[in-house]
């Protein structure tokens, strides 16, 4: 983690996001070895995607880590899958007041796509706050989809209301660079409309002269698990938390981001590394509560 994450600061929220992978390679290990890296970690919300239960076979996986953590959680399924239910879920470390589902445009039977919108019953001084984690068509060629998924999930953030900071967060299957993901953080309009969230990670790592264009990559091609899926380029951030605007009063402001569970942890009995999944997570820190006006000088 970056150092500005070793230590929460007062008033903020530590926001975590993470595509669990269903039930491929040695699930049990990783969801163990994601348990294990939770804790130092210490998240107050989670918003998972791919998560499955098969009855019988696997248990829900968002209901195992929110009872193991003693969280709450609400799981929305997407598809069936296996002869069970793939879905997202939102994990929290405050009561859930509230859930909301929606299915995005292109959603079709076997492939969901969804919007999970959760009310955080956040304690005082913080407010509550609805949350969102969703996860859009992962096709490179389906630009145009998600252009349509994302313009859809600005719309659900607005019908939620301005009067407190929003967050969305999810597995979004785009680059920054791409059109859907600039017309998230104000590079560009679409369908003549324009808005502007903070890409947490973005905002908190100036990457500079020093930097490389693997920085900040959720989909990474040193984790074996990706070849499941080699038709797919390999090497690219596609894990984002986006944030809306900061406040005169300093809510909304990122207070450090990174890249987390992209290192793997001890190998299976064959020697193969075990990661927690085919993606890397993404965790943010955002300050929740206001601070008073300062006074003139």
């Amino acid at each position: 983690m970056t150092p500005a994450l070793d230590k929460k600061i007062p008033g903020t929220l530590r926001f975590l996001t993470l595509n669990l992978w269903g039930e491929n390679g040695p699930w049990q290990a990783r969801i163990e070895l994601l348990l294990e890296r939770l804790g130092p970690l210490a998240p107050d919300i989670i918003g998972l995607q791919e998560v499955r239960e098969v009855p019988g076979r696997v248990p829900n996986h968002a209901a195992e880590i929110a009872s193991r953590c003693g969280f709450h959680h609400v799981f929305a399924p997407s598809s069936a899958w296996g002869g069970g239910r793939e879905g997202l879920a939102i994990v929290s470390r405050f009561p859930i007041s509230a859930h909301e589902v929606e299915a995005l445009p292109h959603s079709i039977e076997t492939e969901g796509r969804i919007i999970l919108s959760a009310h955080i019953d956040a304690p005082a001084p913080m407010a509550p706050f609805w949350i969102h984690t969703t996860h859009l068509s992962y096709r490179e060629a389906e630009g145009r989809k998600r252009e349509d998924q994302v313009l859809f999930v600005d719309a659900v953030l607005t019908a939620h209301g301005s009067d407190n900071v929003q967050i969305v967060m999810g597995d979004f299957n785009a680059v920054p660079d791409s059109d859907e993901i600039r017309f998230l953080t104000g590079m560009t309009s679409l369908d003549g409309r324009r808005v502007a969230y903070q890409d947490a990670w973005a905002r908190a790592n100036v990457v500079g002269s020093g930097g490389t264009e693997l920085e900040g990559v959720t989909w990474a091609s040193r984790n074996p698990y990706i070849t499941w899926m080699h038709w797919l380029r390999p090497d690219r951030r596609l894990d984002y938390i986006f944030v809306s605007g900061v406040r005169r009063d300093r809510r909304a402001m990122i207070h450090g981001a990174s890249v987390v569970f992209d290192q793997p942890g001890a190998p299976t009995a064959a020697g193969e590394p075990v990661f927690v999944s085919d993606h890397f997570g993404v965790v943010a820190d955002v300050q929740m509560v206001g601070e008073p006006p300062h006074a003139a000088p």
